[in-house]
């Protein structure tokens, strides 16, 4: 009995610790998300790890489809059924074991709504918080906080109800008021739409000598019939001597039936047409040539009655110290930051604490220069990202795994240093702290790497490094070789061809900005996080004719969507099959004629399990090919649909090269792909399971293929690898050699050596930039270090 006893306590004597104490690390095994394969990693708590890799290497699936994705499905099982059938239901992430997670809070680049009603104010709660404020302390008092709310309308309504009382039937007068700040013109947008009547017709023609310029609506059609027999005006006579009655049925009539040549039609105005057949599509969504009408006949001013400020007039009416509500959100953060803090009314004390602290959070984390009435819609990728972790920074949580994915993207080197250093303090407090991550500044705050690699999509999925930064460097793996690769300046600079003048630019911070913009070679615009170059760019630049701009917007797509819809690849590839076998080209897509009937093309079926996660399984009837059976008895250059579209695109780029199944679109189209380096990726791999850094890509790849003399490119870099940024440079000084011009705002210093011509904005932020401080050749630059982008670049060279 006594060796029993003993034997029990020795362990205890070898590991003094608290059993509590002995889960020190998150323990992922045998994971298989996406491209993973088999992957098992131990992370240690309490430290900051950053994860590398090439774009597409399996760095998020790990980090946000294993690690993240389980830790909040365990969260929300934690709750009733009842209130699980509210949340969106998350299925178990494919891995053998996960352990040692601790809940996960997510801070990643999805950009945020584009709701025209929400802005930083709403998004952050510092509206709210304001609200209060004005309802307790505004003079003169004109109700509730949701009377300073552009989001809740006035309405008032009286009437009788009928109540049951101890069994009697008795009728009461009720009424009810509710106090709203929106203003009832724009309803809380803050802009009116207005039509340009001269893009809709020629006044000095009649409609019967084709007046209408609105795509589709000739006089050789319906609308020719309605037209010239609805009777309100004559169809003959030029529109500018229409009277006011003929025009208003022209333009507002309402929809009215009329008999024409013995048929029932119904009769709706132009404008009212124009609503409902072009402005409730999505404008993304839009056919080219009718987005450039809508754009080109619709504007979007002013709200005369709120001035912009989306609010009615008694929200505005109320103030403190001669300041409304209104005011305060046109302010400059950091301008705002001030006023309360000298705001002195122990009245609302604990309001104004925490108010303070959430705009203390924008300044130090470096969006000072927003305002709390910026769209939430306008901030770009690393704007949201760093809006989103404010509510974070004050939080007295600790244990909490915080998951980043690239904190950096948009921001300045200046930035980044601050950036580091809200990580740190993430971690100083007692979180685990994980970021996926490519810019060496940000991966030499790591306590630990995790490299993924060796390349991308298939060719990926594998841990190829663990350890410290200095082991990193000395590995022999994509990111360890290229950590330390610095990008000289340019030996030689392009001569330009003419200049793009820019004149008295004042969209947002700008400041009467006049500047030249050399035309035929590489221009980098560059300057912290807020200092007017996006505005400078898509406000002067973007608008002209003959410009390609590729902005950050993130690509749309659902599982049915994939490089060869989205590229438009699918078109030519569907017409030479039809032509090829004698059939329609609809019986080649998955989302038409062609589709298997069992699972409607998706390849999957789905089984909806209520607030269990839903199950998709592999369609039994077309083995999760997505199309019926006789559509892949049709071949083209030896292949079946299914197996051009399971191709990658370097393998797809040679089969369409030459032979049976030469096919030059579709080639050319391929070959952008490959120039971008997606050469790897399949063409009907859905949109859903590329990476940001592969999206970023593909529509590069897109817009490439769009006429245009000058290209924009607004921060080509994000989510790219150190190896990706040097093929990124080549297929820009292919353009320019090309003969286009081309303008990148970028911070990546890489990319600002190799430029022809860089144009600093600065030198601060907000109502601190708007200006031009430096013009000139990137080795000019380094030699004035004067701006904080000269003394960064200069550094980054070794100058």
């Amino acid at each position: 009995m006594a060796t029993t006893k003993a034997a029990a306590s020795t362990p205890r004597a070898q590991d003094p610790r608290h059993a509590a104490d002995s889960h020190e690390r998150i323990r992922v095994h045998g994971a298989r998300v996406n491209n993973l394969k088999d992957v098992s990693v131990d992370l240690p708590k309490r430290r900051l790890t950053v994860f590398t890799g090439v774009s597409g290497s399996g760095k998020s699936s790990l980090v946000f489809g294993t690690v993240a994705a389980e830790s909040q499905r365990l969260i929300n099982e934690t709750y009733s059924a009842f209130v699980q059938g509210f949340m969106p239901s998350l299925a178990r992430p494919d891995v053998d074991v996960l352990e040692g997670l601790t809940t996960a809070i997510i801070v990643d680049q999805e950009r945020m709504g584009a709701n025209p009603r929400s802005t930083v104010g709403t998004a952050t709660d510092a509206n709210a918080m304001l609200r209060i404020l004005f309802s307790r302390l505004g003079k003169p008092h004109i109700g509730p906080p949701q009377a300073f709310s552009f989001n809740v309308a006035s309405i008032s309504g009286a009437g009788a109800v009928t109540l049951e009382k101890g069994g009697r039937t008795t009728k009461e007068r009720r009424s009810f008021s509710i106090t709203g700040g929106m203003c009832p013109r724009c309803e809380g947008r803050g802009a009116v739409s207005d039509f340009d009547l001269t893009a809709l017709y020629d006044d000095t023609k009649s409609l019967n000598e084709g007046a209408l310029t609105i795509p589709g609506y000739t006089m050789d059609g319906w609308y020719g019939r309605i037209y010239r027999g609805c009777g309100w005006f004559d169809p003959d006579k030029p529109i500018k001597k229409f009277t006011k009655k003929e025009l208003d049925a022209l333009l507002y009539k309402e929809a009215t039936k009329i008999k024409i040549e013995g048929i029932n039609l119904t009769y709706l105005g132009l404008i009212p047409q124009i609503q409902k057949s072009f402005l409730a599509k999505d404008r993304e969504a839009m056919q080219p040539h009718i987005r450039a009408f809508v754009d080109r006949a619709i504007t979007f001013t002013e709200c005369p009655d709120c001035e912009g400020t989306r609010l009615t007039e008694g929200a505005r009416s109320s103030k403190i110290k001669g300041v409304n509500i209104a005011d305060l959100c046109a302010m400059q953060i950091s301008d705002l930051a001030q006023w309360v803090r000298d705001l002195d009314e122990p009245s609302v004390a604990p309001l104004l604490d925490t108010l303070r602290n959430t705009l203390d959070s924008f300044v130090d984390i470096g969006l000072g220069y927003l305002s709390l009435d910026r769209p939430a819609g306008t901030l770009s990728g690393g704007e949201a990202q760093r809006t989103k972790l404010i509510r974070h920074l004050g939080s007295s949580l600790t244990d909490i795994t915080y998951v980043f994915d690239e904190p950096t993207i948009g921001l300045h080197p200046h930035d980044i240093e601050r950036m580091n250093n809200l990580l740190i303090a993430l971690r100083d407090k007692g979180n685990t702290v994980l970021v996926v991550e490519h810019k060496p500044e940000a991966i030499a705050i790591a306590d630990h790497v995790v490299d993924l690699g060796p390349r991308a999509g298939t060719d990926g999925g594998e841990i190829v490094f663990e350890g410290t930064v200095d082991e990193l460097r000395a590995a022999d793996t994509l990111t360890g070789r290229h950590l330390d690769d610095r990008a000289s300046v340019k030996e030689s600079v392009r001569d330009s061809v003419a200049a793009l003048e820019i004149r008295g630019a004042s969209t947002h911070n700008l400041r009467d900005v006049d500047v030249d913009i050399p035309l035929g070679v590489l221009v980098v615009v560059t300057g912290v996080a807020g200092s007017g170059k996006s505005s400078l760019i898509h406000g002067s630049v973007a608008p002209r004719d003959g410009v390609v701009a590729i902005d950050q917007g993130a690509i749309k797509g659902s599982r049915r969507s994939n490089p060869a819809t989205y590229t438009g690849l699918l078109d030519p590839i569907r017409k030479a099959f039809a032509k090829a076998n004698g059939v329609k080209p609809a019986l080649f897509s998955a989302n038409s004629e062609g589709a298997c009937p069992n699972c409607n093309g998706a390849g999957v079926i789905y089984s909806d399990l209520a607030m269990m996660a839903g199950v998709a399984t592999p369609c039994e009837v077309c083995e999760g090919k997505r199309f019926q059976a006789e559509v892949l008895d049709y071949t083209f250059g030896g292949k079946d649909i299914s197996e051009v579209l399971g191709l990658s695109v370097a393998a797809a780029e040679q089969f369409f090269a030459d032979g049976d199944a030469k096919l030059p679109a579709a080639h050319k189209i391929l070959s952008r792909l490959v120039d971008v380096g997606l050469g790897y990726i399949k063409v009907g791999q859905p949109l859903t399971t590329l990476s940001g850094g592969e999206r970023q890509r593909l529509k590069l790849a897109t817009h490439m293929g769009e006429k245009g003399d000058i290209y924009i490119l607004d921060e080509p870099t994000t989510g790219l690898h150190l190896a990706d940024v040097e093929q990124l440079l080549g297929l820009l000084d292919r353009l320019v050699d090309s003969g286009k011009s081309v303008i990148v705002i970028e911070h990546h210093q890489a990319v600002m050596a190799h430029a022809d011509w860089i144009i600093d904005l600065g030198p601060g932020a907000g109502h601190d930039g708007g200006a031009v401080v430096f013009e000139g050749t990137p080795a000019d630059l380094v030699a004035d270090a004067s701006t904080l982008t000269g003394r960064h670049l200069a550094d980054y060279v070794g100058a």
